[in-house]
């Protein structure tokens, strides 16, 4: 088919899928997935969204349909992936595209760019930000903004990745770069304020366009610098910061009468420069503290004085604050408690410039303000309060704040503080309720802990039902801040445990709002994790009552999230109790995991959490419950900032029932696995290959077959040696599972290899086993590095040429892993360490306060791991004897002769030979 032809197909089908009939939208969307692995059709989404004629929905739609593809199909090693060829003439026809004349279709192809960017760019696509920075220079303003607006979402993309090389890239692309961006920034901003004099039309443009280049230079900044402060650039434009900021909001003055859309615009621009200095700060503390006295001043004018307050807007005086507040609780401000041992002189530094500015002039002044005009209730406030209690209590806006006042608090709450809670004045319900919320702000900074009881019994009076309704409110969140503390002692707290569960009961029961449930239930929440199975006896309202709470609340998320969470923490604290209620903590999990309902996007998290604690506290296999894994396999495909967690989902079913889930779900989980390799990180592949050893170990023989297809992919990335230590240890591990499993597996494998990389089966064998005998010094657990010594000793009698040949490697490895793990006990015995019994727990359990049903499981596992059951010291010396039986006794002599003096001496530490 020519290319014309193809192209009206597809045009038509977008078309189609532009309908808003079904009947049509939907058989066009499924040819379009049909396509989408189709050489070619991508090149014609470029021309069919390049085509300015075509009307607009259906462009929109082929922008979309071809950054999906981006997403799925550019990375060279994905399924199905765009050939190198179709790849470099698709980049060329997206920087050509700078007269797109709709915004929107500009900014998801700005998008497209940064997706294709990410992969290929500088490598594979040096020529992208010349390209772009020509563009900007263009005189034609339509071009120069879609040029920028590229730029900017390309150098967003850049800045994110986190990997050391692509770091160091981002840093070279700065320091080439970063100069023209600022002068562009400057040149627009003084066009913009020229064009403010003179009333010129064109000043939105121009302002947004500099908006553009600010944020390309803030990615710049923060993210292209080892050390700002070292680069003059950063330096001069990090100063002018200030400057800037002060004439915008004058600016702003002038601009309330010109339209809504302008004055909106240049408040984001004042904004994005408060973020700036945010942003510097919390990534580079060290490089903003020139910048500390500028920003104090700057911040203080604005918000505590007379002259500043004139030209104040409410997201300004937030940023402002929040700009204080950063470099109030800097860490690295901090200096040590005897400041004079303080190494850092940036931090020695930084702490003289605040106290030289916080006098006690300028902090009473700060608190004044504060005080009377922050924190003051308007007349508003107060019919809010009294006609929408709920409301007005967990709507505490700019409330949040801790005084930087000297006091002694214990005293004033003891004295003072407790007799204002006491006066029961229907009017004096606003110092009641500010006084509670007073304590909840101190809790974790002043209030000695031997006062918690006293707290919590000044507390519990304003949760009564006769309360007014805010006061409640605002009593059961200070009691939420003192439970949420470090300091948080639950002996102190089990006396009023009852009391405080019934009441906040019989207040999440009285609220109307959903945000009140959502507020009262996380603090049942707190309480429930916090006092674990002491909550058995006082549990039973709240569990008859969630499920009507749960069928009350389908429309409304956020509030479901919130009952997920509890049920989260109910079912860790009633453990296999908690089976009673699977009828509706099921339904409950599959409805929050599965991807075809829309409210996953609010339960997803949530709901795996509570499917991993239902998991982690049943007693055996259900069917409903393993029926619920159907849900998993789209997870696994597209739910990848909540991998870990399906990952742990995954282990807790193998354990409760290895055969019957392996069974059913073994090979799914496998070739999902292996699929998701090839995409992952070496924090991912560590993870994937701990799911595989789990599943090898509570299943060895049934699972050396299952996973028999993955294996090849592991031996290879042996055999190129090339992996980080922690990538190689899994893979080393798995080997050696496999090896002591299924020798024949092993030598399977081994040919696959050697097939699939056209070597003969001796050189794999031999390069794998010279990666092994390298890289197992890099190997620092304990268990795994017995494991690979077990696995070694195996090797010593499979009658193999390549293993006699690195028989002096062979031992000193495995005589290095008995260095490790022989101790002597108290009689002066020489035991193997990692030997457990039925009666003994690995020494990691010993600190968890109660276990789980999981974790019985779980160590009833290690108990029957061959690094906990069999000895290597009598293996090795078992593998000894039997070699010296097969090849005899000359030839073992012979082999004895490799083998240096100093080796041989830590042999016969253990064996004799």
């Amino acid at each position: 088919m020519d290319i014309a032809t193809a192209q009206s197909m597809v045009l038509e089908t977008l078309q189609r899928a532009a309908n808003q009939n079904a009947e049509i939208l939907k058989p066009a969307e499924l040819k379009l997935k049909e396509w989408e692995t189709e050489p070619g059709f991508y090149s014609i989404l470029l021309n069919i969204f390049s085509n300015h004629s075509i009307d607009v929905n259906v462009r929109w739609l082929a922008v979309l349909y071809f950054k999906n593809g981006v997403d799925r199909y550019w990375r060279k090693t994905a399924p199905n992936a765009l050939s190198e060829a179709e790849k470099s003439t698709l980049r060329q026809g997206l920087v050509s595209n700078f007269q797109e004349p709709i915004n929107q279709i500009a900014t998801q192809l700005a998008v497209l760019i940064s997706k294709v960017a990410r992969f290929d760019c500088p490598r594979e696509w040096p020529e992208l930000v010349p390209t772009l920075l020509t563009a900007v220079k263009s005189e034609d303003p339509l071009i120069q903004h879609r040029a920028l607006l590229m730029l900017h979402h390309v150098i967003k993309t850049l800045s994110s990745k986190r990997l050391a090389g692509d770091r160091r890239l981002f840093q070279e692309l700065t320091g080439n770069v970063f100069s023209f961006v600022l002068n562009l920034w400057n040149s627009h901003v003084e066009n913009f304020l020229a064009q403010v004099n003179t009333n010129n039309n064109e000043m939105g443009a121009t302002l947004e366009k500099a908006l553009l280049a600010l944020r390309i230079l803030r990615k710049l900044t923060v993210h292209g610098f080892k050390k700002p402060h070292e680069s003059t650039d950063a330096v001069h434009f990090l100063n002018m910061v200030f400057d800037r900021a002060k004439t915008m909001l004058e600016c702003r003055k002038s601009l309330r009468s010109r339209g809504t859309n302008l004055l909106e615009l240049c408040e984001k621009f004042i904004i994005h420069l408060t973020k700036v200095l945010i942003a510097v700060l919390e990534h580079h503390p060290f490089s903003y503290v020139d910048l500390i006295q500028p920003s104090l001043e700057f911040a203080v004018y604005y918000v505590f004085t007379p002259s500043g307050e004139t030209l104040l807007f409410e997201r300004f005086i937030i940023q402002c604050l929040n700009l204080i507040k950063g470099i109030l609780l800097c860490a690295e401000y901090k200096p040590a408690k005897v400041i004079e041992e303080t190494k850092e002189p940036g931090t020695l530094r930084a702490h003289q410039i605040k106290m030289s500015f916080f006098t006690a002039n300028t902090l009473t002044e700060m608190c004044r303000k504060l005080v009377t005009h922050y924190f003051l209730l308007t007349r508003d406030d107060l019919e809010l309060w009294d006609s929408d209690p709920e409301s007005f209590a967990t709507d505490e806006g700019g409330e949040s704040w801790k005084y930087s006042l000297r006091v002694n608090f214990d005293q004033w709450f003891s004295t003072t503080l407790t007799q204002e809670l006491k006066v029961k004045d229907d009017n004096y319900r606003v110092i009641r309720r500010r006084v509670v919320w007073l304590i909840g702000q101190w809790t974790g900074v002043k209030l000695s802990p031997e006062l918690r009881p006293a707290l919590y019994a000044a507390t519990l009076p304003l949760l009564q039902g006769d309360e007014d309704m805010a006061v409640r409110l605002t009593a059961s969140n200070t009691l939420k801040l003192a439970i949420d503390d470090f300091e948080f002692n639950t002996d102190q707290f089990l006396p009023f445990l009852e009391p405080s569960f019934a009441l906040l009961f019989t207040l999440l029961k009285e609220a109307h709002e959903c945000d009140t449930k959502m507020h009262v239930l996380y603090v049942l929440s707190f309480i429930v994790e916090r006092v674990g199975f002491a909550i058995r006896p006082y549990s039973g309202s709240l569990i008859q009552y969630l499920p009507l709470l749960w069928e009350e609340s389908a429309e409304h998320n956020m509030l479901r999230c919130a009952i997920v969470s509890t049920l989260v923490h109910l079912v860790k604290a009633l453990g296999t109790v908690s089976e009673s209620l699977s009828p509706f903590l099921l339904p409950v999990i599959q409805l929050s995991t599965d991807v075809q309902q829309d409210c996953h996007v609010y339960l997803l998290e949530d709901g795996l959490e509570l499917w991993l604690a239902v998991l982690e506290n049943s007693s055996s296999m259900s069917h409903d419950l393993l029926q619920l894994f159907r849900n998993m396999p789209p997870l696994l495909e597209y739910s990848s900032e909540n991998l870990r967690t399906c990952f742990y989902i995954i282990q807790a079913n193998i354990l409760l029932s290895p055969e019957e889930f392996l069974n059913v779900y073994g090979e799914l989980i496998v070739s999902s696995c292996n699929d998701m390799l090839s995409d992952m990180r070496s924090e991912g592949i560590v993870m994937t290959m701990r799911l595989v050893e789990m599943c090898l170990r509570a299943s060895p023989n049934l699972s050396t077959e299952l996973v028999k297809p993955m294996l090849p992919r592991i031996f290879e990335a042996i055999y190129r040696g090339e992996e980080y230590p922690m990538v190689m240890s899994m893979y080393l591990s798995i080997m050696g599972r496999i090896l002591l499993c299924s020798r024949d597996v092993f030598s399977q494998v081994i040919a696959k290899v050697a097939q699939n990389i056209s070597e003969t089966q001796e050189t794999v064998l031999n390069k794998i086993l010279d990666v092994w005998l390298d890289k197992m010094a890099l190997v620092t657990q304990l268990e795994r590095r017995k494991l690979l010594g077990l696995a070694l000793a195996s090797l010593l009698t499979a009658q193999s040429s390549a293993v006699l040949e690195r028989f002096c490697g062979v031992l000193l490895n495995v005589t290095e892993a008995l260095n490790d793990i022989i101790k002597t006990d108290d009689m002066g015995i020489q035991i193997d360490s990692l030997l457990l019994t039925e009666h003994s727990s690995p020494g990691q359990d010993d600190d968890v306060d109660y276990e789980t049903e999981h974790d019985h499981r779980r160590k009833q596992l290690a108990v029957s791991d061959p690094v906990h059951t069999i000895a290597l010291r009598d293996y090795f010396q078992s593998q000894m004897s039997e070699l010296q039986n097969q090849v005899g006794a000359s030839q073992f002599e012979q082999l004895m002769q490799t083998v240096d003096i100093e080796t041989l001496e830590q042999v016969r530490e253990y064996i004799v030979l």
